[in-house]
């Protein structure tokens, strides 16, 4: 029977018995961007950025919805709650749009960012998105009926001599009416030969079509068990459980080009001076309190929690405060009221805006802050003003923030850090 506190004990206990950080011991997974919200030739791609926005708005409304379940609604945020599923609107033909149907498929954008990882006996590789705004692994099924199906790999559980299925299934709702779902299964996991065994996750029978234009063939959640939509044990957990890794560490770094996920620990050869940790306060997810939103010098928000989560480009806020941040930004203007985005003069990119946890500031460069065009003088900015349903003075941070900062994670010490990149 699954008790609710069992989730919160694991990560508790991996914190209580862990050793202090290791710096430069851990295994490399290197890994590649894919589809973004900015096109090759630097316009806004409007139709994707509404697709990321609903995606993100539903990924977080299913992990309220397994907080509420695993936890109980003590554990959400001040002014959290479950939003309603989230439908996908495409842009009107009113809006600067036109450019958009010359565009080729972009490759080069920071949607999400994904590795190989292998599942089985025999192993079996899937490419995979690393998210830490999750917490569950689901791969296609050899039984998947979805056409989005069709051109990615697949886990056939009669091919793995150590798969096990188990009870329940696994399911979440998309913007199109079209879910994730599948049966329960365990096998054995592997990333860049840090190996597991009997790890929960999810062979999906049905996905939804957003998936099928994209190289990814799943995703695994490297967030904390409470969001668990299984109810189990994430795989960093697992094999921190198992000793497959020695310390409960993980670092990031989101770049064009030598971009690497590190289990185990960080990678001293990819930034420099210490790193700057913050203690975790959210249940679930690897929040931080204490932020500050600052533009240059000047602090224009301040007092606010954060949640980091390489799931996303887009960096979000509360509606109202990123009318506020965008107000010291010259010549901007609400673009998308639906989607929260806002777009300001092209030749004005702002390269100062900044967040600060009671450190160091940490910038975002103008090339990570600018969407790419709307129109030939106006820019899309990366933060937009949306309520995910995380709570009324929380603000989520993707990679247009990650892509600036060393960023690690760690189970060990509960706490998240960053780091100067070399």
């Amino acid at each position: 029977m699954f008790v609710k506190t069992s989730l919160i004990t694991l990560a508790l206990v991996l914190s209580a018995t862990a050793s202090p950080v290791v710096e430069g011991l851990g295994t490399p997974v290197p890994f590649e961007r894919r589809n973004g919200v900015t096109t090759e030739d630097g316009w806004f791609d409007h139709e994707s950025a509404i697709q990321q926005v609903v995606y993100d708005r539903n990924k977080h409304r299913q992990n309220m919805i397994n907080l509420e379940r695993n936890v109980g609604r003590q554990a959400f945020n001040d002014g959290a709650e479950i939003k309603p599923i989230a439908r996908y609107e495409p842009p009107s033909d009113s809006q600067p749009e036109k450019r958009q149907a010359e565009k080729l498929i972009d490759e080069g954008g920071d949607e999400y960012w994904a590795g190989t990882i292998g599942i089985g006996t025999p192993s079996k590789s899937f490419l995979i998105d690393f998210d830490t705004g999750s917490a569950d692994l689901w791969v296609p099924s050899v039984n998947c009926t979805s056409s989005a199906c069709s051109k990615k790999d697949k886990y056939n559980p009669s091919s793995s001599s150590t798969g096990v299925q188990k009870a329940g299934t696994f399911s979440i709702a998309y913007a199109d009416g079209s879910q994730v779902t599948g049966p329960v299964y365990t096998d054995t996991v592997s990333v860049a030969g840090v190996t597991v065994k009997n790890q929960y996750f999810s062979p999906v029978t049905t996905i939804s079509d957003r998936f099928g234009s994209e190289a990814r063939d799943g995703l695994l959640g490297m967030a904390f068990p409470t969001i668990s939509n299984l109810r189990q044990s994430p795989y960093f957990n697992t094999a921190k459980a198992q000793g497959a890794v020695k310390n409960g560490v993980f670092g990031f770094k989101l770049a064009k080009s030598g971009s690497e996920l590190y289990l185990g620990g960080t990678n001293t050869k990819l930034y420099t001076g210490s790193i700057e940790y913050h203690p975790v306060t959210g249940s679930g997810f690897w929040q931080i309190s204490g932020a500050s939103l600052r533009l240059g010098s000047t602090t224009v928000l301040s007092g606010f929690q954060t949640i980091i989560d390489s799931g996303t480009t887009i960096i979000y806020g509360p509606p109202d405060d990123v009318a506020t941040f965008y107000k010291s930004i010259p010549g901007s203007q609400l673009y998308d009221k639906a989607n929260g985005f806002y777009s300001f003069p092209c030749s004005a990119v702002p390269a100062n805006v900044g967040f600060n946890w009671g450190g160091k500031t940490w910038t975002i460069s103008a090339a990570d802050f600018n969407f790419g065009k709307a129109s030939s003088t106006r820019c899309i900015g990366a933060i937009a003003g949306v309520d995910l349903g995380l709570g009324t003075k929380t603000w989520l941070l993707g990679d247009s923030f990650m892509k600036n900062v060393y960023s690690a994670f760690s189970f060990d010490s509960n706490s998240v850090g960053f780091a100067q990149l070399k």
